[in-house]
């Protein structure tokens, strides 16, 4: 059923881009092909009665330059880089999806909760989704993506439905420009830095290397996390003497080695506890070593380079490889991804240290904001995260950041779906109702009726499309607003064509709808579930390359 269904996509797909003369097909490197060829052929007429649409797109090299064609056709084919135009509508969108494809998954349910555990079995909530795979991503892009509480795992990008979850998921960024390191921080800094370092340097590197005066009373005073996190790195040491150990931190490529794997069996056998047979050089491949983000740098207005791009942070101590953050670098913060270390380390809380120097370098390279990956607020586990303040919750329904202060966990204790805007909106409310109820109380004067302060909203939701519109996920546009959406211009590739297309170019574009499962309904499930407003920012890849990534 699921390779018929590609089939007829695929098919879709291929027919809405044929050349408007049987000439113009010699671009097309599988014209030559008898059976495509005839499928070519049969849709031409459909074209020649109207069926099908052209937009300014044209094959590469095979533009219509006929009067008529060419002034209905102005803009150049934007398969050819070269040929576009810095004034042609659809430059800033090529230039995107240089980088930026998605492959549409769909809304779905996961089987079992990884964190209370529950199965589909049970008659609890599950954890519903949207999923889109994707086979390249800008780091631009993907801050868009994780600012709509969207977050990846490997190639997989998934937006959870917070209000059907037995565990919802929330996105926390920190301000690193505001982080105080609390008292058990700091000492946990501190006692890393003294093995490190150990007793005999210090005392040595006091008498040889002594600092300042005015050094010393600033480090009695201030603690500088940039300063003091980095305090124990060999590049940051003044020799001789030696350390008594010798502590590297490096950011590397998230590539694959023997070194990281075996350090990824080792957390997960011994921290996680998770038995030999489930650990797996494909999963640690799939999960923390193929990012399809692609690498890049940037200048901040303070003058640093910051790497874009997807990275290991590899912390090694006497050559060893013990611990390593799994980061994503985006243009305005440091998205923690994972992280993991060896179990000959654990006294020296090595989970804390690790959050610690991933602020320190939002901080000193000037990303400033500090993603820990979601929250989830049912699990104890995740509690550490809210030790690192201040902590901002994203909002599921408005996308706007809201301060995670204690009046804002204590609304969390109560309730497993939190809108902290629609808190308050209810809080304003509940004012109003109390003073409406309140001067409905007094007696009524003739010819006026009291106000009905118990009346809720009566919409029942639809059941025309049994997806993502009907799931009531937060922060997603209704079926009604994307109807009146225009999505034409949202950009199209195929392995019928090495050219782009726009989504108008469909055969079954003005036939099909939004409300029910067709081609045009995944589209707007994809459109709605990232955002209507970055839809001219990433091609939809329905490549045969872009399923096997996701598969």
């Amino acid at each position: 059923m699921l390779a018929r269904h590609y089939k007829l996509l695929l098919l879709r797909v291929l027919l809405c881009h044929i050349p408007r003369n049987t000439a113009a097909m010699s671009c097309f490197p599988w014209s030559e092909n008898p059976i495509k060829k005839k499928f070519a052929l049969g849709y031409l007429r459909g074209a020649a009665r109207g069926r099908l649409r052209y937009t300014n797109i044209a094959p590469c090299g095979n533009r219509d330059d006929g009067a008529t064609g060419h002034e209905a056709h102005q803009q150049p084919p934007i398969s050819c880089l070269q040929e576009i135009s810095p004034n042609d509508r659809h430059v800033s969108t090529y230039e995107a999806l240089l980088t930026t494809y998605l492959f549409d998954v769909g809304y779905s349910c996961s089987p079992e909760c990884g964190y209370c555990r529950r199965t589909r079995e049970s008659q609890s909530p599950n954890r519903h989704s949207y999923y889109a795979v994707a086979t390249s991503l800008t780091p631009a892009f993907y801050q868009s993506l994780v600012d709509r509480c969207w977050r990846r795992s490997g190639t997989l990008l998934y937006r959870p439905n917070q209000k059907s979850s037995c565990c919802p998921h929330y996105t926390l960024r920190l301000d690193s420009t505001q982080f105080k390191p609390t008292k058990d921080q700091r000492q946990a800094i501190n006692r890393f830095n003294r093995h490190v370092i150990g007793e005999a340097y210090a005392k040595e590197a006091a008498r040889t290397h002594p600092l300042s005066r005015e050094e010393a009373r600033k480090r009695d005073n201030e603690f500088d996390l940039v300063a003091r996190i980095a305090e124990p790195e060999l590049r940051s040491l003044r020799t001789p003497p030696q350390p008594a150990h010798e502590f590297t931190v490096t950011l590397e490529e998230d590539a694959f080695t023997d070194e990281k794997f075996d350090l990824f069996e080792n957390y997960q056998r011994l921290v996680h506890h998770e038995p030999p047979d489930k650990i797996s050089q494909g999963s640690f491949r799939r999960f923390l070593c193929a990012s399809t983000l692609t690498r890049g740098a940037m200048v901040g207005e303070n003058g640093k380079k910051r790497m874009l791009g997807s990275y290991h942070m590899c912390y090694r101590l006497d050559g060893k490889l013990v611990a390593m953050g799994v980061l994503d670098l985006l243009p305005d913060c440091v998205s923690a991804v994972y992280f993991l270390y060896h179990e000959s380390i654990r006294s020296f809380q090595p989970g804390k240290l690790g959050a610690l120097r991933e602020i320190s370098l939002a901080l000193e390279y000037g990303y400033r904001w500090w993603y820990s990956g979601f929250y989830i607020h049912s699990c104890p586990k995740m509690r550490y995260k809210v030790d690192y303040s201040p902590q901002y919750v994203l909002d599921p329904e408005t996308l706007e950041w809201d301060l995670l202060d204690r009046e804002a966990l204590a609304i969390f204790d109560k309730k497993p779906y939190v809108s902290l805007s629609r808190e308050r909106r209810e809080r304003e409310e509940g004012y109003i109702r109390a003073e409406q109820a309140e001067e409905a109380s007094a007696p009524e004067q003739p010819g006026e009726k009291g106000t009905d302060v118990d009346g809720e909203d009566d919409e029942e939701p639809t059941s025309e499309n049994d997806a993502l519109f009907s799931s009531g996920m937060p922060g997603i546009p209704s079926l009604d607003e994307m109807e009146a959406l225009d999505m034409g211009d949202v950009l199209i590739r195929s392995d019928f064509s090495d050219n782009y297309f726009v989504a108008s170019q469909l055969v079954v574009w003005e036939t099909e709808t939004i409300r029910g499962r067709s081609l045009k309904a995944r589209i707007a499930e994809l459109v709605a579930a990232i955002g209507p407003h970055l839809r001219d920012q990433y091609c939809v890849d329905f490549r045969k390359s872009a399923r096997e990534i996701g598969g």
